[in-house]
């Protein structure tokens, strides 16, 4: 279990196997790697993978992962190469903050970002805020509703507006300058994990209609 929190950004620094079927990553971060156990659960722009090694470089730690078929095809992860910076967040430990919202790392399908619009600018005395238009999938635009959560690349953000399968999400200074979001544009692929109470109750809404 995560909460959308970041705590690093990574780097990509090799990327092996098929497109389709496997593929190994070996992720840079600053985290100690005295901490990290092998089998451990690292949410990665969203998707929960699993280490499976990990060593010390100067500054940190590098750790492996591996990203299985259904990870490929509901991802942005076939796209990362080395370079790629990604958000990072540890999973959860018995009474860590709740800082965001429930995210399990299980992420749905890919939006698109469509606009990205200046609320203030780069040389305010806070720093720039911007406000980002994101486009969902279809089938996933019923579950995003105004003042709710949603997870886009790992990162818990809460919707300011929506219209059909658009939304719309504020990100403040602090969130552009440690995450990824300072770096992101328009037609930018994100992940989105979409609020666990809303799916549930969709689910739960289902049965009883088929009842």
């Amino acid at each position: 279990m995560f909460t959308g929190i970041i705590t690093d950004v990574g780097e990509v620094v090799a990327a092996e196997g098929a497109q389709g079927t496997l593929r190994r990553l070996r992720i840079n971060a600053s985290y100690d790697p005295a901490s990290i156990a092998l089998g451990a659960s690292i949410a990665c722009g969203g998707p929960c993978l699993t280490v499976v090694a990990v060593g010390a470089r100067d500054g940190g730690c590098w750790f492996d992962v591996d990203a299985a078929s259904e990870t490929l095809e509901r991802t942005t992860v076939p796209q990362w190469e080395v370079g790629t910076r990604i958000n990072l967040e540890r999973s959860l430990k018995i009474g860590d903050e709740l800082g965001g919202h429930i995210v399990t790392g299980h992420v749905d399908g890919v939006a698109t970002i469509v606009a990205r619009e200046a609320i203030t600018a780069s040389d305010d005395p806070w720093g720039p805020t911007a406000r980002f238009y994101i486009k969902a999938p279809a089938a996933l635009a019923p579950f995003i509703a105004e003042k709710g959560s949603v997870c886009l690349d790992g990162t818990s953000l809460t919707v300011n507006s929506v219209k059909e399968d658009v939304f719309s999400v504020l990100i403040i200074p602090y969130t552009l300058a440690v995450t990824t979001w300072g770096e992101r544009q328009v037609d930018d692929a994100l992940n989105i994990e979409v609020d666990l109470m809303a799916r549930y109750a969709a689910r739960l809404a289902d049965a009883r209609r088929g009842e």
